[in-house]
């Protein structure tokens, strides 16, 4: 795996980058919120536009989602476009349940672990 790079808000929020089988994995750990989405968002596309095809998304960590996330969330699904794609791996339940209420489930897959993401 190789680091490239970490974004952080202290105390609420990390977000950190790496490659794993030519693929960028976006670790997230704490809230997303009005507050605290902006790393999200420059994590998962990059101010240059150079936005990876295949990116997964662990949001194991992850306590609370708002829909600042949610919309940080279909940006970056929408950034991706087609022949690339936007995985979500470790979504906690009550994140799931957010995600499921919206219905951005049906749009971004979600998948159990990070590996079962990258290997799908």
């Amino acid at each position: 795996m190789a680091d490239i790079g970490e974004v952080a808000e202290p105390q609420r929020l990390t977000v950190s980058r790496a490659i794993v089988d030519e693929v960028v994995v976006v670790t997230v750990t704490g809230e997303v919120d009005h507050d605290t989405a902006g790393p999200l968002r420059r994590a998962l596309i990059p101010a240059d536009g150079a936005v990876g095809p295949r990116t997964v998304v662990d949001l194991g960590g992850v306590t609370f989602l708002d829909s600042s996330g949610i919309n940080v969330l279909i940006a970056a699904h929408q950034a991706h476009g087609a022949p690339g794609w936007l995985r979500l791996a470790d979504v906690r339940q009550p994140v799931l349940r957010t995600l499921q209420l919206v219905g951005i489930d049906t749009l971004i897959a979600c998948y159990p672990t990070p590996r079962h993401a990258l290997n799908a």
